[in-house]
């Protein structure tokens, strides 16, 4: 069988390649990602395979069913870019990857918590130009300061052990207290509790109606004037122009976005030589104390080599008629899981 794979990063092509060969399956990969232009491209495969970034509304979902697409594999977890009541009216089936390494998102988190409380990309701007003074680059430790980790799936888990060996408090919001967690010493509160006493605010929650804008300009208020955020879940999770608005007033010592709210049409696309129309994003960049990168805390070799790996053995499974932990849309209907993770 030929599957179509839209928006393959070069480094995922021949690992995709490589996995479908495995299991006797041909793989047409598309940088492109799927939406109502692309659609159409569809035709006459069986099975698609999506990235994240994909946008399937009804009308994408229409398009593919009435040109013969009966499955859909998406390599991500989470799953709040697909109408499924649409796919399922449609007799589509529709699998994602539930699980894969929590390490590469957490972290890379890290990875932003302390190139932001470090100064660490105002320092290396200033030694390319051979500019080796000091001035404004001083940082704090993190011992001894509270960590805030808002969600403690197996993401907030691995993050929170990450924070443990620094010697932090840990702070833990979420509607199910993780034992291992607790093993570590983390202590659970109310998000407002959170939000005021933490030094570092990593978000690890799922984006859902719930969660839509959970740091709101209320929520912001309530941090720490030099407080660190971190968002490495979704975009829509913070309030990105309530965020200005409170970096405008001198507040946060730092800010790690690899995710943000309007992203689709822009991360993972080279857009350097376009004129950017978000005005939102475009203010957010000018901070000296924001770090924005292009949802890559999931990019390693081993997150997604199992991404690719669970890609492929949904489609075996979707074509042998089994069942899967996977399946979001398909011959059993299950209670939906939340659309957590990348």
């Amino acid at each position: 069988m030929e599957i179509l794979a839209f928006g393959v990063q070069a480094d995922e092509k021949p690992l995709l390649e490589k996995a479908c060969a495995d299991r006797e399956h041909r793989v047409r990969c598309l940088d492109v990602f799927l939406n109502r232009d692309t659609a159409p491209l569809a035709a006459g495969h069986e099975v698609v395979s999506v990235s994240v970034n994909a946008r399937l509304d009804s009308g994408v979902l229409g398009v593919l069913a009435a040109n013969g697409t009966r499955m859909i594999a998406q390599r991500a977890t989470g799953f709040n870019n697909i109408a499924l009541d649409v796919a399922e009216e449609l007799g589509l089936t529709v699998a994602r990857v539930a699980y894969y390494s929590p390490y590469s998102v957490a972290e890379f988190a890290w990875a932003l918590a302390t190139a932001a409380g470090r100064r660490v990309p105002r320092a290396v701007r200033r030694t390319r130009e051979f500019d080796f003074r000091l001035d404004g680059l001083m940082g704090r430790d993190m011992h001894g300061r509270t960590a805030g980790i808002v969600g403690t799936g197996r993401i907030g888990e691995a993050f929170a052990r990450i924070a443990h060996g620094f010697g932090m408090r840990l702070l833990g919001w979420d509607a199910r207290e993780n034992p291992a967690c607790a093993a570590l010493g983390m202590e659970y509160a109310e998000l407002p509790t959170l939000l005021a006493e933490s030094d570092l605010v990593s978000l690890h929650v799922p984006l859902m109606p719930e969660t839509h804008h959970l740091l709101d300009a209320d929520a912001l208020r309530l941090m720490k004037e030099d407080a660190l955020l971190v968002n490495t879940s979704r975009g829509g999770l913070v309030d990105t122009e309530a965020l200005v608005g409170q970096l405008r007033r001198g507040r946060f010592t730092g800010v790690g976005l690899d995710v943000y709210e309007a992203e689709a049409g822009l991360f993972f696309l080279d857009r350097s030589l376009d004129v950017v129309t978000d005005e939102t994003l475009a203010r957010l960049m000018t901070f000296p104390n924001v770090l924005v990168t292009s949802h890559q805390a999931y990019y390693t070799k081993e997150a997604v080599g199992q991404i690719v790996g669970t890609t492929v053995n949904n489609i075996e499974d979707y074509l042998a008629g089994r069942d899967s932990e996977n399946v979001l849309v398909g011959p059993v209907t299950r209670e939906r899981p939340p659309a957590a993770g990348r």
